[in-house]
């Protein structure tokens, strides 16, 4: 696939994954949310395996890679969807949506300490901003730590473990498909959520009955959409961009997040938010080394040029 059409698809992907972040909203506040977001992602997977078996590339996994996608399963997966549902049920999903908009950042600073990549003054600036972002958000104009929701707390932990996940999927990605990977992340961590849904939420699995058409429809798109193909191709794109610069487009979907929240849950947008929202989008640009890489790029199409008229 070449890399113009990627860009595209990404972005297509951030719209859906910004209004994603509604439906999911919607979802566990309709049902018990582990359970619900456990019955979810085993859709998403199921969709994925109907892919590689149209495509014959179901395989088997070796030791080593059964290590990576378990530790990507686990944190991607059962980590990132337990927090983001937990999270949905105390705070919003505009802020839900913004403080997402980490993921790249904290992506890029986990693949500083065991990926090797470089700090730079830009990237640790950027980091410096993003935190300031976030904290925008968190406060909410309190100004105290105290004003800090457990929802939010919740959401910053699905951020962690949803970097942690990528740095993974890189390993992953070096001797296997990332349709592959996505399945198996996608069952082992549907199967532990399952677990944590029983012991937490006993009448979960009662609570599915009381589903109507429509809320069904919505958890449908988030399962079959947002979560199955879009983290199929999401995976794809990181083996062929790479963690760093995949992880970029995701500060677009705090964008369509803030949108669909205005649009579809009449949640109101403060300054607090507007302003989190601008610290962090500098922040990741800067954080990430993606003004760095443009920069490099530039560099390197000039000496190419001169190259060629010497």
């Amino acid at each position: 696939m070449s890399k113009p059409l990627t860009y595209i698809l990404l972005l297509l992907l951030m719209m859906v994954w910004g209004f994603n972040v509604i439906a999911i909203k919607l979802v566990v506040d309709y049902f018990d949310p582990i359970t619900i977001t456990a019955f979810r992602i085993l859709t998403a997977g199921i969709v994925v395996l109907i892919v590689l078996t149209a495509k014959n590339e179901f395989r088997k996994m070796t030791r080593q890679q059964l290590v990576y996608v378990t530790i990507g399963a686990l944190t991607g997966i059962t980590g990132h969807h337990y927090f983001l549902s937990m999270g949905l049920t105390m705070t919003t999903a505009s802020n839900t949506g913004l403080i997402i908009a980490l993921v790249p950042l904290m992506t890029s600073l986990l693949a500083i300490v065991f990926l090797g990549d470089r700090l730079t003054l830009l990237r640790l600036i950027g980091i410096f901003l993003g935190l300031i972002g976030v904290s925008f958000i968190v406060l909410n104009g309190s100004g105290e730590l105290s004003g800090i929701s457990r929802g939010d707390f919740y959401i910053f932990l699905c951020v962690i473990a949803q970097a942690v996940s990528f740095i993974s999927i890189k390993k992953a990605t070096e001797t296997m498909n990332a349709r592959l990977i996505t399945f198996w992340m996608q069952i082992i961590g549907s199967a532990f959520l399952f677990l944590i849904s029983l012991k937490m939420e006993p009448q979960g699995l009662e609570s599915l009955s009381t589903g109507k058409p429509w809320i069904w429809s919505v958890f449908a798109a988030s399962a079959i959409l947002a979560t199955g193909l879009g983290h199929m191709f999401y995976n794809r794109a990181i083996h062929d961009l790479g963690a760093g610069e995949t992880a970029i487009f995701i500060n677009l979907t705090p964008f369509f997040s803030l949108t669909g929240s205005y649009l579809f849950l009449n949640e109101t947008i403060v300054a607090a938010q507007l302003f989190g929202f601008i610290f962090i989008v500098s922040g990741v640009i800067l954080g990430t080394g993606a003004l760095e890489n443009r920069r490099h790029y530039k560099v390197q199409r000039i000496q190419k040029k001169e190259s060629d008229f010497s």
